[in-house]
């Protein structure tokens, strides 16, 4: 596997080195088998560009290249340069986070910097042909930034208050909170409405599409 690279120029040269492979391309490289779907591996592609780019930290909390200070996201988009969907950036605690402030959280921490790789990746075009497109890095402008802490903290107090079953994924303007889950066995500890110990489904951060759209048109000029 590549090691990671040294220097923030490193990882962008790479990161361009990739612009136009498909994924089968970049599987090849590293020999790693490529699942016939996603279905079943919905962090595959994720873990593809980790390995390719040389990301260190694996599941720690703290960035994908956490030397450098930069997160590494891929973005499904469509011909258009639209994006399929939202963005997941990380679990979202829900018990125990009474006090906790936005820049000790991991959505700060991990948003503070990040990698961002397009793919190409409609429906209709097999795994393996999916093509990696321009990939750009992107760090949160303080009117980003703001709105970012804005959404954050409105959505940890309604955790904090007991209500988790009343958070809807249309809240927030740039951030959305969404059970995270494999099945819907998977329950975790949560503050009911009462104050209660309640058991409900994991919730993630995600960044909202029409967000990263705003990304990629502000970055490629698309119409």
């Amino acid at each position: 596997m590549p090691a990671a690279p040294a220097t923030l120029a490193e990882l962008l040269s790479r990161s361009n080195a990739l612009a136009g492979l498909t994924l089968g391309q970049l599987a090849a490289q590293i020999q790693l088998p490529v699942p016939q779907n996603l279905q079943k591996d919905k962090g595959w592609v994720g873990q593809l560009l980790e390995q390719i780019l040389g990301a260190s930290a694996g599941s720690k909390a703290e960035p994908d290249f956490p030397h450098l200070g930069v997160e590494l996201k891929t973005l499904p988009i469509d011909q258009q340069g639209k994006p399929l969907e939202s963005t997941y950036v990380c679990v979202a605690p829900l018990t125990g986070v009474a006090g906790q402030q936005w820049h000790e959280s991991w959505v700060c921490q991990k948003l503070q910097r990040v990698l961002w790789v397009p793919i190409l990746a409609e429906r209709s075009i097999p795994l393996a042909e999916r093509m990696v497109g321009t990939a750009f890095l992107w760090q949160p402008s303080p009117e980003q930034q703001r709105a970012l802490q804005q959404d954050w903290e409105e959505l940890m107090e309604q955790i904090t208050l007991g209500g988790i079953a009343t958070i809807r994924g249309a809240q927030g303007k740039i951030l959305q909170l969404r059970p995270k889950a494999a099945n819907s066995k998977a329950l975790t500890a949560a503050v009911g409405a009462k104050g209660e110990p309640i058991r409900t489904l994991p919730r993630g951060f995600y960044l909202k599409a029409g967000f990263t759209a705003a990304l990629l048109h502000q970055q490629f000029q698309l119409s």
